[in-house]
């Protein structure tokens, strides 16, 4: 059906069906125009594609095909230097490995993102990563990790919103 369109087009078509909220159909659709891409010699526009496949695979429970389709996308990321979208693959199969309650393997994926965020200068999707990996930790009765990975993750953000300085302030409070 989509054999007639450029990969732009099936990404444009995948990303319009995912909004419309088919995200199985979304997944396959991004599969496809992740094809088409890496057909078209474009790797990082395809690796961009699987990781849209990623978190659609995620949203509907198939958290095992979820790290399958983004696995390898972080180094496509990494050696063209592009650190934003190398954290989010990153997150992306740390959430996956979360789903598949793999939780040491995703607690060092969630802090591998948070530093390819870091590098890229995102310090609001490195708060969003480190917020994650810090429950993680309280799920694991680490508190005092807990607590100083979300200090770190906070401590990036530029212009933080009322909850995030709410949550700086009392993780200041010395006990």
């Amino acid at each position: 059906m989509t054999n007639n369109l450029s990969p732009q087009e099936i990404a444009d078509q995948a990303k319009l069906t995912y909004q419309a909220g088919d995200t199985m159909l979304a997944a396959q659709q991004f599969a496809e125009a992740a094809a088409a891409f890496a057909g078209a010699g474009d790797a990082l526009q395809s690796a961009e594609m699987k990781n849209n496949r990623s978190v659609a695979l995620l949203l509907v429970g198939e958290a095992q095909a979820s790290l399958e389709a983004v696995e390898g996308t972080e180094a496509i990321f990494g050696a063209a230097g592009d650190f934003r979208r190398q954290g989010m693959a990153l997150a992306n199969q740390a959430s996956a490995l979360q789903a598949l309650k793999r939780f040491n393997d995703a607690m060092d994926y969630y802090q591998r993102a948070a530093d390819s965020l870091e590098k890229a200068n995102e310090g609001d999707l490195r708060a969003d990563v480190m917020q994650l990996l810090s429950t993680l930790h309280l799920r694991r009765f680490k508190f005092y990790d807990a607590i100083l990975t979300l200090q770190s993750g906070l401590a990036g953000v530029k212009n933080p919103t009322l909850k995030q300085r709410i949550m700086k302030k009392i993780l200041s409070v010395r006990v």
